[in-house]
């Protein structure tokens, strides 16, 4: 006698494809929190060699339009000028950072209230040696 098995393999296919899906979900937003770590560092990077070879000492929101470029999520950057309260002739460098990012998941297995996930905080310090002076790029400024 034959017994009726198809049933069965619709719930095994359906089991399946929900472990098969959590996989999936959990690699592709653990791929888009490398990318915003990754974006995070460049858009740091950016912002100070915006900052040194624009000479925008006392510009922190055109620092910080040139990082929401590359990253959207930036609300705040900190610009720190060394030494402290140097002009333009006098400034060793720059340091910009971000502090204060938070990455959202977006797996629908954690639901609407997924928690935010606050990353370190990135930095970058270039030297006033390449102030104005961009070989690569004259229109950075503009």
């Amino acid at each position: 006698m034959r017994h009726r098995t198809s049933g069965a393999t619709t719930v095994e296919f359906a089991l399946g494809l929900l472990i098969f899906l959590m996989l999936l979900l959990g690699i592709l937003d653990f791929s888009r929190m490398l990318f915003t770590w990754s974006m995070a560092s460049e858009a740091t990077r950016a912002g100070a060699r915006y900052a040194v070879v624009c000479d925008d000492t006392g510009q922190q929101a055109l620092v910080l339009a040139r990082m929401q470029a590359l990253l959207p999520q930036i609300t705040t950057v900190s610009v720190a000028w060394t030494p402290a309260g140097c002009t333009a002739a006098t400034c060793e460098g720059v340091t910009v950072g971000i502090t204060g990012l938070n990455y959202q998941w977006i797996s629908p297995i954690v639901g609407a209230a997924a928690p935010l996930i606050p990353m370190p905080s990135f930095s970058t310090f270039l030297p006033r040696e390449v102030m104005r002076k961009d070989p690569h790029s004259p229109t950075i400024c503009s």
